[in-house]
């Protein structure tokens, strides 16, 4: 009788409960673990064990359309903006109707993951609160606990005497309350923190290093992914230039309310998707500030040459990739490119799978399904790189779905259409082999 391979998946987020789902379905035995109480990973609002990145008003920047599982499509009363709430919902229905929570080891940190001779994988872990480490050996690791772990915070000159927090802290407007607060970043979280403090503070302003594209949830009546699908049609060249003129057309020029002009391409950095900051702009609620030259105590100095006193400064300045249940010499992909297979698999280590470890434009899990279904089949011997995987790397790098500016935010995006069309060009070829 062949022998089952034990299979281990760190995290059990939106891409960790698709990977247990997907590598159990292939026979491999499956465990899991991960430090919070549920699956849903950063979607857990207030998890006790502080991992959680959403906050009290949290919905998803792309459309119920475009955001399910192919195995679990979303129900049909799902709005087409789901809240953090419902999406929790939903992954906890995905769990229960694939019957895997049976598989997971909750409020369990794992400390340490070790390669052994034979291309095994030595597991260390720990139940929170307890001191007692646990050894367990397994044929293959799956990495899913994503890339929202430690945060990256702005390095300017200078001390600010304020307090300073990131993005990862914010939960709610309300601890905010009649404060003057600076938002740093123009991402999705920056805009979204900057609106949702200017209802309740003092003053709200938010400093971009760069110029952003913002792009509304709604054109011409439809969930803007749902429209940009219906232009794929058009190639790269024209599509860039078209959706500028067409949000120009929609909803004005940044430069015209006082927010820099973005002097990159559309997708040169990671689109923007809210709604709401051109509002709270154009009505006086947030005000937008250059880069930040320096802190003086409590005041900061712009590079335009204004300055301003605040309370509070809220860093939405992303996070770095870290693995630290890996040592360094091993794995480490806090700087540069990384250096994976479909964003997946690397080069040189057997047996090791990375699930989500990508930024799309779009939603994360729908390609996450494809990749655990890809690496099940890999593992399985199903599946086989048409050539080698380090050459297979240099290609893929050489030749990403989208050039963007060179910062430590832009090294794992794709673009969400061909991504899952590539990988489920490779699960066909597995299936039919």
């Amino acid at each position: 009788m062949k022998e089952i391979k034990k299979v281990a998946i760190i995290g059990t987020g939106p891409s960790g409960i698709t990977a247990i789902k997907n590598f159990s379905d292939q026979g491999f035995a499956v465990t899991a673990f991960d430090r919070c109480e549920g699956v849903g990973g950063n979607w857990r609002f207030n998890d006790p064990s502080g991992h959680s990145s959403v906050f009290e008003t949290t919905h998803l920047i792309s459309s119920k359309y475009t955001s399910f599982y192919e195995d679990f499509p979303l129900p049909d009363s799902t709005p087409d903006y789901p809240s953090h709430t419902e999406l929790l919902s939903y992954f906890n229905a995905y769990t229960d109707h694939f019957d895997i929570r049976k598989l997971i080891r909750f409020n369990t940190e794992v400390t340490n993951c070790r390669k052994l001779d034979g291309d095994r994988w030595e597991v260390e872990w720990k139940t929170l609160g307890s001191n007692v480490t646990n050894l367990d050996e397994y044929d293959a690791l799956v990495i899913c606990n994503g890339h929202h772990h430690k945060p990256r915070y702005p390095d300017y000159p200078g001390e600010f005497t304020g307090e300073l927090l990131h993005s990862h802290e914010f939960k709610s407007a309300k601890p905010f309350q009649d404060k003057r607060v600076l938002v740093i970043g123009g991402g999705n979280s920056a805009c979204d923190v900057a609106v949702e403090t200017a209802r309740v503070s003092k003053s709200t302003s938010i400093s971009w290093r760069r110029g952003y594209y913002l792009i509304p949830k709604f054109m011409y009546g439809l969930p803007t992914d749902v429209q940009a699908i219906k232009n794929r049609w058009m190639p790269d060249f024209l599509r860039g230039p078209f959706t500028r003129v067409m949000l120009e057309i929609f909803q004005g020029k940044n430069e015209d309310i006082g927010l820099q002009k973005p002097d990159k391409s559309l997708n040169a950095t990671h689109p923007t998707v809210n709604s709401e900051l051109y509002y709270a702009v154009r009505h006086g609620k947030v005000k937008p500030h250059v880069d930040i030259e320096r802190y003086e105590g409590s005041k900061v100095v712009f590079k335009d040459g204004t300055s301003e006193e605040f309370d509070v400064i809220i860093a939405c300045t992303g996070f770095k990739i870290k693995h630290d249940f890996f040592d360094k010499s091993l794995i480490n992909y806090e700087e540069g490119q990384v250096p994976l297979l479909h964003k997946m698999i690397p080069a040189d280590i057997n047996n090791l799978y990375f699930i989500g470890l990508f930024q799309p434009l779009g939603c994360i899990w729908p390609g996450a399904e494809l990749q655990s279904k890809l690496a099940a089949q890999h593992l399985l011997g199903n599946w086989k790189p048409k050539k080698s995987i380090k050459a297979l790397i240099e290609r893929e790098l050489a030749n990403p779905d989208v050039k963007q500016i060179d910062t430590p935010r832009h090294t794992i995006t794709v673009d969400d259409i061909s991504f899952r069309a590539r990988l489920k060009k490779e699960i066909k070829r597995s299936i039919s082999a």
